[in-house]
């Protein structure tokens, strides 16, 4: 490897290997040792297959998805959590839509607001431009499934909602497959009325049930 490759590699492993310390800087954890080590090394592998493997106007970008995922082979999949998590909350700052972590899951809550207008099945164009940021992220980060649930509140017939979730489920998911995220790590599913997040008899709680998640999960 030249010492220009190895430059660009070393410069973006280092932002991984400062969080492969005692305190992970996304998640505020303390790793261990061998996960430690093993995530530096594979970081710093991973840094360098995304440098060679990058246009020369792109290698800073490929060491940085390189080093994150060489990190998740050589240390766990949190590590690779971790940045996709960091770049989603970049991405989708001030959007109204809320970002989570769950364990090694990262859920991502759309409101009815931001997707979809009341007992509508198309995407407004607020939504669509989220969801760009989004399969931005995706195609970035391969080694996740996106698995999209559509909810509704406790309004109308239970069949009735979970149809309307469902159909929403799917026009996410197809509009993320739209955007080249790859159909296979795409699952849509509608939950209807079940799950709420907040109470169904006043208008704000019904306004929160109306949503759609999609939870980023690790590939099996």
């Amino acid at each position: 490897m030249n010492k220009s490759v190895l430059s660009v590699a070393v410069l973006a492993t280092s932002i991984l290997v400062a969080g492969c310390q005692v305190t992970n800087p996304y998640t505020n954890e303390s790793q261990n040792a061998k996960a430690t080590n093993g995530a530096i090394f594979g970081a710093i592998a991973g840094a360098a297959i995304g440098v060679i493997s990058s246009s020369k106007s792109d290698r800073g970008k490929g060491a940085l998805i390189g080093a994150a995922s060489g990190a998740a082979l050589g240390g766990g999949i949190g590590y690779y959590m971790d940045v996709q998590e960091a770049e989603l909350r970049k991405q989708l700052q001030s959007t109204g839509v809320s970002v989570t972590r769950s364990g090694d899951n990262i859920v991502l809550n759309m409101p009815n607001e931001v997707t979809f207008g009341v007992d509508e099945v198309h995407l407004n164009p607020g939504a669509k431009k989220v969801l760009n940021s989004v399969a931005l992220v995706a195609k970035e980060y391969d080694q996740t499934q996106l698995n999209i649930l559509g909810y509704t509140d406790s309004s109308g017939s239970e069949s009735y909602n979970l149809r309307l979730s469902k159909i929403r489920a799917i026009e996410v998911g197809n509009y993320l497959v739209g955007q080249n995220v790859e159909y296979a790590r795409v699952k849509s599913e509608g939950i209807g009325e079940a799950r709420p997040i907040s109470s169904n008899t006043t208008a704000a709680g019904r306004a929160q049930n109306r949503r759609v998640e999609i939870i980023l999960s690790p590939l099996p």
